[in-house]
């Protein structure tokens, strides 16, 4: 037994939204059967928390008391059975037991990066595949480089801090004169990133280019939640 910190369920105050059981990465969460969130069992739960921030009630705390040790391998061969192998990389480590990792490459390929700075005729946006990111998501998907910026060209804006009237033109110059490929869009979950998408759409109906546009749409939780 040991003195650390875990995660802790007001019973009276989980609604059974089960929203926690998603956003740990270790799966130490689940509803049990009067649909309240409960520990599968405490060697799972790391103690970071990642589940608080989505409870919509208040109901999660982080606690430190004595109980069993993270167990980092019963964890990893526990999200492996019920996730399946591509959910093991998000399992964290237990600090003790860490090694030092290779610092993460960046796929970052030009500069400047900020649509209000970008000259639409920069060599390096022809025939490019084009990522649109609201300032926030690189900030919030920790793996935000590989699986979104690699191998593109990027543009960043905030559609409610910027002065934004002049970015559709310049944003439509940029998808027809620089002929560029595909169009990527990431904006977060909260509802002034809806802003970015629609300059996007108007900027390429402005442009009169046939293009393909996906959006990427980031949780708060540090996860993909999906596209549109």
């Amino acid at each position: 037994m040991a003195t650390r910190k875990i995660i802790e369920i007001d019973r009276d105050l989980c609604n059974g939204c089960g929203l926690c059981t998603t956003a740990c990465d270790e799966a130490a969460l689940e509803l049990d059967d009067e649909g309240k969130a409960v520990l599968v069992k405490e060697l799972y739960c790391d103690g970071m928390g990642m589940c608080l921030n989505v409870c919509p009630t208040g109901a999660l705390t982080i606690v430190e008391r004595e109980t069993v040790g993270y167990d980092y391998q019963a964890t990893v061969d526990h999200v492996k059975r019920t996730r399946g192998e591509d959910a093991v990389a998000a399992v964290h480590r237990d600090p003790d037991d860490a090694v030092e990792a290779a610092p993460a490459r960046s796929e970052l390929t030009q500069w400047p990066i900020q649509l209000h700075l970008i000259s639409p005729a920069a060599p390096y946006f022809h025939g490019a595949d084009l990522l649109v990111a609201a300032d926030c998501t690189a900030f919030s998907l920790g793996s935000f480089h590989a699986d979104l910026l690699k191998d593109r060209k990027i543009v960043i804006a905030c559609p409610k801090l910027d002065q934004t009237d002049p970015y559709v033109e310049k944003l439509a110059a940029l998808i027809r004169d620089a002929e560029v490929r595909s169009l990527t869009v990431a904006i977060m979950t909260v509802p002034c990133c809806t802003g970015l998408q629609v300059m996007v759409e108007h900027a390429v109906a402005l442009s009169g280019v046939d293009i393909p546009v996906r959006t990427v749409v980031v949780g708060i939780d540090g996860q993909i939640a999906g596209e549109r």
